[in-house]
This record gives structure tokens, sequence and C-alpha cells, in this order.
């Protein structure tokens, strides 16, 4: 937006502070004149001569001229040096904020002195930078992962069809084959990363949602899965309210047992689905028998691309989202997603949403 050009806070605090010390001086004078010099008579005897009221006033009013000029002199400049020094941790912060409009992210205030109001700005300016430097770090890495992940099928494909276009012998129907699983491949990854697209900018509507409910339909949906790769699912569902997308939530939830169930011990795995509640969340644990996985390595399999062991087949391997997109629909519902390694192989995965109200946890009937 065009603006015109105004006076500068620094010259508005000046004369604010100026003027304030000539009212001051008004008002002192004024009180000299009403209490002093309005009651003295005409003519007052003193030690030595004759006090004549008319001079007296006469040399009153002469100073009080000098005074008030000296006041006005003396509040411009002091009053300019002290809103330069007051305005001097403004001018880091508006200077920070230019370094950052040019893509400079690493810079920082770090303004010293006291805990003030200015402090605080910085320091919450500060940390506004470091949340942004990593977010769009995090987005890079995630364009260039998604890049990559693109490219692989867009690859493949394309060698299939230099294939089938130089070799006529070439069996059509295998190549067809491949060509549909590989292009498959590359639509889940695309409406993938929509979804986590979606998730992360919110726009959705909240309405009440029972996570058990959820955790019943995801288990039930994945259970032909589960079966197929012999891992038992067992689930405790107790009763879970949360607010928000039950479209977003149950894919939330499904990701989760799909992952339990590919990240697992071939033939004799097994997953748990509990939901409940605490005393302001509704809480969902997802946790699952398969390989140790380390703190460290956990605590990276919520980023996008990341696998943490190989999967137990790969007719459902995944585009790697699936943990990476619950942790957005988590965090987009207000919600916290914590991994757990489990000392005896698997992971346990807890999402804790924020319940309508205080609930106390109990069966649902």
């Amino acid at each position: 937006m065009d603006r015109a050009p105004g006076v500068s806070v620094r010259l508005k605090l000046t004369l604010s502070y100026a003027g304030v010390i000539m009212v001051t001086g008004f008002l002192l004078l004024a009180v000299i004149w009403v209490f002093v010099l309005r009651h003295l008579p005409a003519y007052t005897s003193v030690p030595g001569g004759v006090l004549i009221r008319s001079y007296l006033l006469r040399d009153f009013a002469s100073a009080a001229a000098v005074t008030l000029a000296f006041l006005l002199v003396f509040g411009l400049l002091t009053g300019w040096l002290l809103a330069g020094r007051m305005l001097a941790p403004l001018a880091r912060i508006a200077d920070a904020t230019r370094l950052a409009s040019t893509g400079s992210l690493a810079h920082r205030i770090q303004l010293p002195g006291p805990q003030d109001e200015f402090r605080e700005l910085a320091d919450a300016f500060d940390g506004m930078l470091e949340r942004l430097e990593a977010h769009v770090a995090e987005q890079r890495r995630f364009a260039s992962n998604a890049s990559h992940e693109l490219r692989t099928p867009l690859a493949i494909s394309k060698a299939l069809l230099d294939v089938a276009r130089t070799d006529p012998n070439r069996d059509i129907d295998e190549i067809i084959a491949r060509l549909h699983t590989v292009n498959t491949r590359a639509i889940d990854l695309t409406e993938a990363l929509l979804l986590l697209s979606r998730a992360d900018q919110r726009s959705f509507t909240r309405e009440p949602v029972d996570l058990s409910l959820l955790a019943e339909e995801a288990t039930e949906t994945l259970l032909p899965l589960a079966e197929k790769h012999g891992v038992a699912i067992e689930t405790s569902g107790d009763y879970a309210p949360a607010t928000g997308s039950p479209a977003l939530l149950l894919q939330l939830t499904t990701n989760l047992v799909h992952n339990a169930i590919v990240h697992n011990l071939p033939g004799r795995g097994e997953v748990w689905v509990r939901t409940g509640v605490r005393a302001h969340t509704a809480v969902l644990t997802v946790e699952n028998t398969g390989e140790e996985i380390g703190a460290e390595l956990a605590s990276t399999l919520t980023e996008p691309f990341q696998r943490g062991t190989e999967r137990i087949r790969t007719d459902h391997a995944g585009v790697g989202l699936g943990l990476a997109i619950a942790k957005t629909i988590t965090q987009a519902h207000d919600g916290t997603l914590t991994l757990t390694p489990r000392p005896e192989g698997g992971i346990r995965v807890t999402v804790e949403l924020p319940a309508p109200g205080p609930l106390r946890p109990a069966r649902r009937p």
C-alpha cells in the first residue's frame, strides 16, 4: 500500500518531550504568578530602598521568556537524544526485517540488555526467524525429495516406452503391466502430496469425531491386508471424542495402521490399536512388532520419504509419506504425534488431539 510520507517517530517523540517541558515551565511560572507576584503591593519597603511592583513584573517577564526559550532548546536537544536511544532497538529490528525480506533468514537481532518490551519484541522476532528458517529448509528438502520420488517413475516409464519402441519383439503386455504399476505409484504419490498440502493449509471444516469409530473403520478396511501378511490386529476402542475433519482423521488412522502392518514381522507380526481419553485430550495409540529402531532414527520417521526398516512385502511399498501425512494432519488439528521405539522391536505411535472439554475415561457402551 502506497502511503504519503509522514513525520518520523523520533521527531514526534522529540516534540512531545519538548512540549511536556514547555507545559511544565508554563505551569511553574503560572504558580509563581498566582501565589506570589499577584499579591505583591505596588510599593514594598525592602532593606536599602523600595521595591516597585511594576519593575519586578517586568524583570520577571524577561526572565520567564529567557527561561522558556532555554527550556524549549533543552527539551528539543534532550528529546532528540533520548528518542534516538529509545528507538535504537527498533532500528535493529527494522534492519533484521529488511534482511529477512531479501531471503536472509540466518540473521538474528540478539538484542542485549535487560528484559523489557523491546527485548521481548526482539526475542519474539528471533524466534520467528528461527522457525521460519527451519520451515523453509524443511520445504526445500521436501521439494527436493518429492522431485526425486516423482522423477523415478517418470524415468522408468520413459525407459519402458523406449524399449517398446526400439524392441518390437518385446512382450507388449508385460510392458503395459509394468507401466500401469509405475503410473499407479506416481498417482498415489501425487495424491499423497495433495493431501499433505491440504492438511498443512488447514482448509477443512471441524466437526465432532469419535476416534474409536475411526480406528474400527481403519482396522476393518486393512484387515485383508493384515491377514494376507500374517499380521494380527487387536483393537480396544474406548470413547475418544475430538473435533476436526472426519476424512483427514480417518486418513491419519488408516496411515498409522497401514504403516504398522507393512513395517512388521513377516507371518508373525502383531498390531495393537487403542483409543481413550485423558483430562483434556483424546488419544489414539498404534503399536506394532517389528525390527528394533533406534531413538535417533525414530525421530526422523515423520519426515517425508523417510523409512525405518524394510517392509514385509513390496506390493504395498507406499510412497514414504504415511507418517509425514499423519504428523501434518495431527498438527493441523492442534495435536501432537509421538513416536516411541519399543525395546523388543517395533514402534509405538501416540496421537493426542484436543478434546471438546474436560473428559473422564469411560468405556463406550
